[in-house]
């Protein structure tokens, strides 16, 4: 990626400011991630530049049409009938993007009042968004206008939640995936972590030391990662910042659910020996590489979700799971067999959009894409009902 001349320098000065002026003049990989993604101005997410899409860096399963955000609202559909169809059903979105999945929802939802069971999901839904960055913000004003002139959809911070209030709904699509992750090597069978320092020339550079917490080894003591067998060398990420999300979210809900869909693994396979450079991709303009220093605030840094993890620690937020299982067998449980089924079986539309939308479908399912996606639900107590629930998206569980 280096052949591409983006100018960076006024970003790479600040991040290099802020680590020159430390004690030990390095940061872990967890604050630096959390600098060029999100600070303000000049941050990935923070800057206003195209991201996702087509002209983007990369495409959510959102982009594929309007399906994946219908079906989805199937899922919510009968996480409100598990709950006794209640008056209120609030799902709360966090992390948007350009809020693609809301406005596909809801004006699904809509769509279908002339039916009593979808009139009455739609006089009780309510959909709210939390966001972070700044552009997406923006974007979504614009789209969802005339939703939040209906007052179906409005926009909150975490501080507009009071504790315990929420009795529905917690929902993310590939937002686990952009938390800052500690990195770490292993070093005589011992875990190491990586910090980030800098050069005179501003150029970065990778130092291997202690782990900044005990955080670190305990994660992984939990999840019984034992790294003495390891090779030398070996590198992965572990991700803190999902289990405060955890936490966070938890504290918010009194009963109900959180759904999250992103890309990752179980923790045998996250840290499998084989896997021994780790999950960190970074992304720019649809091509996807392995080096985070390069043109900072202009490329998404992620890593892959630890589904074990969320499981467990969710567990010890009162957070049971109640799912687990893949986006296409998921979307396939929802309906997306019987979508196929219907394209395939329309004559009077041109070959081509046909064409075009069987080939959406099928990537949302596809093994080796999207469909590979996890899908986990897990829900708050009181739900003792609920726990014996057959929901909908996945009755089809791996």
């Amino acid at each position: 990626m280096q052949e591409l001349e983006i100018d960076d320098r006024e970003f790479r000065c600040w991040v290099a400011e802020r680590i020159q002026a430390l004690p030990q003049q390095r940061v872990t990989f967890a604050q630096f991630m959390d600098w060029v993604l999100y600070t303000p101005q000049m941050g990935y997410y923070a800057a206003n530049r195209q991201k996702i899409g087509a002209g983007g860096d990369f495409v959510t399963s959102s982009h594929l049409g309007a399906d994946f955000g219908e079906l989805l609202a199937e899922q919510f559909l009968d996480l409100w009938q598990s709950l006794g169809e209640p008056d209120g059903f609030q799902v709360v979105e966090m992390g948007a993007g350009q809020g693609l999945i809301a406005e596909d929802v809801l004006k699904y939802v809509r769509s279908r009042t002339t039916e009593p069971l979808y009139a009455a999901f739609w006089q009780a839904l309510k959909y709210a968004i939390i966001e972070q960055s700044p552009s997406f913000l923006q974007e979504q004003r614009l789209r969802l206008k005339p939703l939040a002139d209906e007052h179906k959809l409005s926009w909150c911070t975490w501080s507009d939640i009071p504790n315990h209030s929420v009795v529905e709904c917690f929902f993310s699509n590939e937002l686990v995936d952009a938390f800052p992750v500690h990195r770490f090597e292993v070093r005589s069978g011992q875990l190491q972590e990586i910090y980030v320092g800098v050069d005179a020339s501003l150029q970065f550079s990778e130092i291997v030391a202690e782990p900044s917490t005990p955080d670190l080894n305990a994660y992984l003591e939990t999840l019984h990662i034992d790294l003495s067998g390891y090779a030398e060398g070996y590198r992965s990420e572990i991700n803190l910042a999902a289990l405060d999300w955890l936490a966070r979210v938890s504290q918010k809900l009194t009963q109900g659910y959180v759904l999250t869909i992103d890309y990752g693994h179980t923790a045998t396979q996250y840290y499998s020996p084989q896997r021994h450079q780790g999950t960190l991709q970074c992304y720019y303009q649809q091509a996807h590489h392995d080096d985070p220093y390069w043109a900072i605030g202009h490329q998404d840094i992620t890593a892959h979700a630890n589904f074990t993890a969320l499981q467990h620690f969710g567990a010890k937020q009162d957070l049971t799971t109640l799912g687990y299982t893949q986006q296409g067998l998921f979307l396939m449980a929802l309906g997306l067999g019987d979508r196929l089924k219907a394209n395939a079986a329309k004559l009077d539309q041109n070959v081509m959009d046909l064409l075009q939308r069987r080939e959406a479908l099928h990537a949302l399912a596809n093994p080796m894409g999207l469909g590979n996606f996890g899908v986990l639900l897990q829900g708050k107590l009181p739900l003792a009902a609920a726990t014996r629930y057959s929901f909908k998206g996945f009755r089809d569980m791996v």
